[in-house]
C-alpha cells in the first residue's frame, strides 16, 4: 500500500469543460441514463452539472474535488477516464466500490482512453507534477470503440450470471445471490448458510477449485478484495473479531468446487470458548 502514495496527483488529469463529456453524449443520445445517477470519479463536475440542467437526477462523487463519499445506491453509475491515471490497486478499489454502490438491476457505464502511447509516470506540462497514465482493459460488454476511447457496460456478476451454473456451481437456481463487491478478477457475497451475522464468501471469477492453481493475479485480487469486505462487514455488522480461512479438497470440508474465501464474523460470546479459532477444524485440538 505503501507504494500507492506515489500517485498522489492523479487529480490533475480533471479537465475544465464547457460542453459534455463525450461518453455523456454517448450515453445520453442512446438512452442509456436511467434514474438516479452518480458521476464517480466527476472532476471538476461539469457533466453533473450540464446533466442536472437536463433535468436528470444526478449526483457526482470525486475523491479530491467532491470528497463525501455516497451513502445511497444508484440506478446508473458513470466513471469516465478515471481508471487509466490509477495504479493497478487503485483501479480495483474504483471497481469494487462502484459495484457497491450500485443497485442490483442497475448498470455502470467505464470509459477509458485508447490513445495512451506511454505508460508511467510523466511530468503535468500544466501542474508540473507527476501523473501517472496506463491502459486498461475490462472484462465487461464493449458498448463502443474508436482510436482513442472505449466505453464499457457493468451489471453486477450475480445479476449476469444468476441459474449459470456453467459460471459458478454458487449460481445453481434461480435464487439471487446478493453481491457485496466486485473487482475484474473476482466477487463477494453472502453465505447462503452463514455461520455467524455477515458471513461472506470471497470467489474468484474463473471457475477453479483449488486455491493453490490460481494465478498469483487472481490471489491477489481476492485479497484485495478481503480488505474491503472486511472494511464493509465491520461498519454494517459491529462484529468483535474474524475467522478467515479456505477449505481446499474434500479431506478439508470443502463442499462447492469453486474456490472461495470464507470471511466469518465473530462475536463475544457466539461460543463458550473461542480460544484456538481455527484450529478447530480438528475440535479436539482446538484448545492447547
Amino acid at each position: 500500500m505503501e507504494y500507492l502514495k506515489n500517485n498522489t496527483y492523479s487529480h490533475c488529469t480533471a479537465k475544465e469543460r464547457d460542453s459534455l463529456s463525450f461518453p455523456a453524449k454517448y450515453l445520453l443520445n442512446n438512452n442509456l441514463l436511467k434514474g438516479k445517477i452518480l458521476d464517480f470519479g466527476c472532476g471538476f463536475g461539469k457533466d453533473v452539472e450540464l446533466l442536472q440542467a437536463k433535468g436528470f437526477e444526478i449526483a457526482g462523487y470525486d475523491p479530491y474535488f467532491f470528497p463525501d463519499f455516497p451513502t445511497q445506491t444508484f440506478d446508473t453509475i458513470i466513471c469516465f477516464y478515471v481508471l487509466n491515471v490509477l495504479l493497478p490497486e487503485e483501479q480495483a478499489q474504483v471497481l469494487m466500490n462502484v459495484s457497491l454502490l450500485l443497485k442490483p438491476q442497475g448498470k455502470a457505464y467505464f470509459a477509458v482512453r485508447r490513445d495512451v502511447q506511454y505508460e508511467g509516470y510523466r511530468m503535468h506540462k500544466l501542474h508540473k507534477q507527476l501523473t501517472y497514465q496506463c491502459n486498461v482493459k475490462l472484462p465487461y460488454q464493449s458498448i463502443f470503440k474508436n482510436e482513442s476511447c472505449e466505453i464499457y457496460a457493468y451489471q453486477h456478476y450475480t445479476t449476469l450470471n444468476k441459474g449459470n451454473e456453467k459460471a459458478s456451481p454458487f449460481f445453481v437456481g434461480n435464487e439471487p445471490r446478493e453481491l457485496i463487491v466486485e473487482s475484474a478478477t473476482a466477487f463477494a457475497f453472502y453465505d447462503k448458510f452463514p455461520v455467524s451475522s455477515g458471513h461472506a464468501l470471497i470467489v474468484p471469477k474463473r471457475l477453479i477449485a483449488n486455491y493453490f492453481e490460481l494465478s498469483f493475479k487472481e490471489q491477489a485480487a481476492c485479497w484485495i478484495m478481503a480488505n474491503k469486505v472486511k472494511e464493509i462487514l465491520q461498519s454494517k455488522f459491529q462484529p468483535n473479531g474474524f475467522n478467515v480461512g479456505i477449505n481446499i479438497h474434500e479431506a478439508a470440508g470443502q463442499t462447492i468446487a469453486h474456490c472461495h474465501i470464507h470471511i466469518i464474523p465473530r462475536y463475544n460470546g457466539d461460543v463458550a470458548q473461542p480460544r484456538g479459532g481455527i484450529r478447530g477444524v480438528i475440535p479436539h485440538k482446538q484448545q492447547y
